[in-house]
């Protein structure tokens, strides 16, 4: 009888040890199972930065306070341009001239540019 509890002792870390690696493995694979790794810039990322840059203007002075108390709407426009998708966020205030400013971003996010006509 004690040689089986002795051999049970030294069998159980043996098991122990199976089933800690089975488990990462499993655990491994699940965790990068299923994903795409090129995710792309979306309409939401970019009314988030955006509004980001927006705000930088106001603090900075480039746009005055009205485009901060008077701001009536934001517009997210996606354009398609060779199979690569483009975003246009509009900034529009209730008055003033001029009416709008617009920021633009390329398909990888990065800043494309701003003006007040919205023109591409």
């Amino acid at each position: 009888m004690i040689v089986n509890r002795e051999r049970r002792i030294r069998v159980l870390p043996f098991f122990a040890i199976i089933f800690f690696a089975i488990s990462m493995t499993v655990a491994v694979a699940w965790g990068h199972g299923g994903k795409s790794h090129t995710e792309s810039f979306t309409a939401l990322q970019a009314l988030q930065k955006a509004t980001e840059l927006y705000d930088q203007l106001i603090v900075k002075g480039k746009l005055d306070e009205s485009w901060e108390t008077g701001l009536n709407a934001v517009e997210i426009t996606v354009r398609d341009s060779n199979g690569r998708k483009e975003y246009r966020v509009g900034f529009h205030r209730q008055s003033g001239s001029p009416e709008a400013v617009y920021i633009f971003f390329s398909p990888e996010g990065e800043y494309g540019g701003s003006n007040f006509d919205g023109k591409w």
